[in-house]
């Protein structure tokens, strides 16, 4: 049985780091270069990011947009429970959603969001209850964008961004598919002036998407370990973007996986396309139909991966699944340099850190 080796992901950031606002412009946040085959570090600016991928090579990158999903509904007595109704689970024709909830609410009492509209927990797993609706939840994101609010992680509630601030900058610039509760936090730095510079050295872009739950944010636990399972999440990679992935492999043309939502989506549409592969020279997906579904996969060292050769991310926080799977990204890379000692890195050198700090490109 694997123990939990929560102590290799365990650090301290200095609140100062821990960013509260985007870098403004957006690419002007802060880039650290690990290379993987020298063992050099070097520190940049996000802007710069075409001077250190190679000619010839795809991005992939995920799409989802974020939902206002921090709901405030009220109870017969007046009293307000604020809901974070997890979209990212939903999916289209499902009768009912899971929120988690800021405080005890009674089972089969209905939480009002308007007075002919209103929820009803009918199930409870600790803080997280399945609501039903006496309406359609097909229309419940229009919904939320008129009642909702950015559901931000807990190190960010000092930001003195506004909720209409908060709707543009935690959000990508790309972003399409709704239904996440958290962003894609590595793919805030792009702006139109890198995608201009990288277009002229040839670098395409592959589209994926991920509904991101606030699950990738939690601490793991030796459990995680043991079962080698997460949260679930929806993704999807489109048959278009499954053809331009298998292309750019047969071409040899380096494939960059653009934040850990990517990376996973594409380890789970490889899982899904054809689960026993071991050999990453394959074509894995045949790219006639799109590749979707639920993923619980949880990548921890070592691991084999069988499409990125480089990875773009931002500083995450302890003990959490991204370190692991960052640190297994760093170990297939055959890196010198473990997560603990490029964090230690960043820290020295005021790297700013979490969803809205710098971020960090491993080749």
């Amino acid at each position: 049985m694997k123990e939990s080796p929560l102590s290799e992901y365990r650090y301290v950031v200095p609140e100062e780091l821990i960013a509260k606002t985007p870098a403004s412009p957006r690419d002007s946040a802060r880039l650290m270069v690990v290379d993987t085959k020298t063992g050099a570090v070097s520190f940049d600016t996000f802007r710069n990011l075409d001077k250190y991928l190679p000619i010839h090579s795809l991005l992939v990158l995920n799409d989802t947009k974020v939902l206002p999903a921090r709901i405030t509904l009220h109870k017969k007595t007046g009293g307000k429970v604020v809901v974070l109704f997890l979209f990212n689970e939903w999916k289209k024709g499902e009768k009912s959603i899971r929120g988690m909830v800021d405080r005890t609410v009674v089972l089969n009492e209905p939480l009002y969001l308007s007075k002919k509209k209103w929820f009803t927990p009918i199930s409870q797993d600790a803080n997280i209850f399945t609501f039903s609706a006496n309406f359609s939840l097909e229309t419940f994101s229009a919904e939320a964008k008129s009642h909702g609010t950015t559901p931000i992680p807990p190190y960010l509630k000092t930001t003195t961004l506004s909720e209409a601030k908060l709707r543009t900058r935690y959000q990508t610039i790309f972003a399409k598919d709704q239904g996440s509760v958290a962003a894609p936090t590595a793919s805030l730095h792009f702006t139109e002036r890198v995608f201009e510079k990288l277009k002229k050295k040839h670098i395409e872009k592959a589209f994926v998407t991920l509904h991101v739950g606030m699950g990738t944010f939690a601490p793991i636990g030796k459990e995680n370990f043991v079962s080698g399972k997460l949260h679930e999440e929806w993704f999807e990679v489109p048959a278009v973007s499954a053809r331009t992935i298998i292309k750019a492999k047969r071409e040899e043309m380096p494939v960059v996986a653009v934040g850990t939502t990517a990376l996973r989506t594409l380890e789970s549409a490889v899982s899904r396309a054809l689960p026993h592969i071991s050999d990453r020279k394959y074509v894995v997906m045949d790219g006639s139909k799109s590749i979707s579904g639920k993923t619980d996969l949880f990548i921890y060292p070592p691991y084999e991966f069988k499409l990125a050769d480089a990875l773009i991310t931002n500083f995450h926080v302890p003990e959490s699944s991204l370190m692991c799977l960052v640190d297994a990204f760093l170990q297939y890379k055959k890196s010198s340099k473990r997560i603990q000692e490029l964090y230690a890195l960043a820290l020295k050198n005021n790297m700013s850190f979490f969803s809205f700090g710098d971020a960090m490109l491993i080749v």
